[in-house]
């Protein structure tokens, strides 16, 4: 026992004298060899591109950059919808109708990056959309948006990310208020309106928090001229409304991650004012909770899916969607 005894005190001793012995260069570079590199995943940075795939009105590019993004949404929407119609000595009767309408859209939305802290967006949809209940259809262009999303303060380690926004809608659509209500579907909303609002984020490695509060304004549609319950229909004041949203994204890994959010919308009552008579409607409520699966495919894609349901009567029933980054390198700045 004594010689291997030896043999491990004077192993002990050289591997003490090589550790005392070590320089300071050595220390140095072993400690370099521990910190992240330039090249090496940053957890905060991708989670960080997890968000803003997941939420992409809260993204802001670059000064000069571009980007493009092609999207594909699905919704269903049922409902009774009860109508009163004037008959001819003058009375009134109420007829129930059923409406199961599939709303396909395929959209486009360019980026562009004014200054690093100034986003512009346009997004051009076309709707393709279904009534199995009425045996209608219709295809056509959406409505046009525009949008400005601005950032006025710095994004800092450990506070909340503040960005404003403002947007301007454009009834490119086929209005509800120019087709034939029994035989045609409408593509859009038929007014103008200008939204803006707030967001807010803030980053709790793994997790994003994020919310948002809004406000749009509708104007009114002039010179309609359309029959609806046996009256003629002049003007119509669709109403402000107010939206809020909140949710988290989870980032499961580099390549996976998972967003929640639940969207809230309060319309005023709309009035509409006939050749003979003023109506007024009823205010409506929308909430919708909506779950969206990040797939990064690429180091600098990321493809986004999402399901959703409505909470109320004034919500679609079901809600679908994908997302994906187009490779526009040949529109991209040098």
């Amino acid at each position: 026992m004594r010689p291997a005894f030896a043999g491990t005190a004077c192993a002990l001793c050289l591997f003490t004298s090589f550790s005392v012995c070590a320089d300071d260069k050595s220390l140095d570079s072993a400690r370099d060899a521990l910190k992240a590199q330039e090249g090496d995943a940053d957890s905060e940075k991708a989670l960080s591109e997890v968000f803003q795939a997941a939420e992409k009105s809260y993204t802001l590019l670059k000064k000069g950059e571009r980007t493009l993004t092609y999207g594909v949404d699905y919704s269903l929407v049922r409902d009774t919808v009860i109508e009163t119609v004037r008959t001819g000595d003058n009375s009134f009767s109420v007829i129930g109708q059923s409406e199961a309408q599939h709303t396909f859209t395929t959209s486009f939305t360019f980026d562009y990056g004014v200054w690093d802290n100034l986003t512009f967006s346009i997004r051009l949809p076309f709707v393709a959309k279904y009534d199995t209940e009425r045996d209608l259809s219709a295809y056509s262009l959406g409505d046009v948006s525009a949008s400005l999303r601005w950032q006025p303060w710095n994004a800092q380690r450990g506070a909340a990310v503040t960005t404003l926004y403002a947007s301007v809608g454009l009834p490119t659509g086929d209005s509800p208020y120019d087709v034939k209500v029994q035989d045609d579907l409408s593509t859009g909303n038929g007014n103008y309106s200008i939204s803006a609002g707030a967001n807010l984020s803030y980053v709790i490695d793994p997790v994003v928090l994020f919310g948002s509060l809004g406000y749009t304004y509708n104007f009114p549609i002039k010179n309609i001229d359309q029959v609806r319950g046996g009256r003629l229909l002049k003007r119509v004041n669709t109403g402000s409304s107010v939206s809020f949203n909140m949710g988290f994204a989870y980032s499961l890994s580099y390549d996976v991650s998972l967003a929640a959010s639940y969207q809230m919308a309060y319309n005023l009552a709309p009035k509409f004012e006939f050749e003979d008579a003023a109506l007024k409607g009823r205010e409506q409520t929308s909430a919708v909770m909506n779950f969206s699966l990040g797939l990064r495919t690429s180091p600098e894609y990321i493809v986004n899916v999402n399901a959703g349901f409505g909470l109320t009567e004034d919500s679609p029933d079901v809600l679908l969607g994908l997302s994906m980054p187009l490779d526009i390198s040949g529109l991209k700045p040098e």
